[in-house]
């Protein structure tokens, strides 16, 4: 049986003139347990329909502490109570501002269901294979 997380928060949308409020669902599911998951609602988005982010929950964890970043994503602290998370897509660049405490209760949630290293990377590879042969 696979076990979900989700922890509704908040984050500031940081644009050229302003910080806009969003809210952000953090999810976390035993059965893709490399990952962590932010969604974000339709009215957000360019094309006005629901997106979700999913990156490495090791890359979340490093940037809790240190500037780190793996291709699309980029993550870094922003002062003693913030952490900034850049996504990258072809329409553009996002920067969100999150409350890093908020960040670190999800990443703690997040390791009661799986250990960090102690992942089972077999059904995450099986079902990351999946994904990328229904998309063929």
């Amino acid at each position: 049986m696979y076990v979900t997380l989700d922890q509704p928060t908040g984050a500031r949308l940081i644009t050229r003139d302003q910080e806009l409020a969003v809210p952000v669902t953090l999810r976390y599911t035993s059965d893709d347990p490399l990952a962590v998951h932010f969604a974000f609602p339709a009215w957000i988005a360019l094309d006005g329909e629901p997106v979700t982010w999913t990156f490495a929950r090791a890359l979340l964890e490093e940037g809790l502490g240190t500037t780190t970043g793996l291709g699309s994503v980029h993550i870094w602290p922003c002062g003693p109570t913030d952490t900034i998370v850049e996504l990258h897509s072809a329409d553009g660049v996002a920067m969100l501002r999150f409350r890093t405490a908020d960040l670190r209760r999800f990443l703690l949630r997040s390791y009661t269901v799986t250990e960090p290293g102690a992942e089972a990377v077999g059904p995450a590879l099986e079902h990351g294979l999946s994904a990328l042969l229904d998309g063929v």
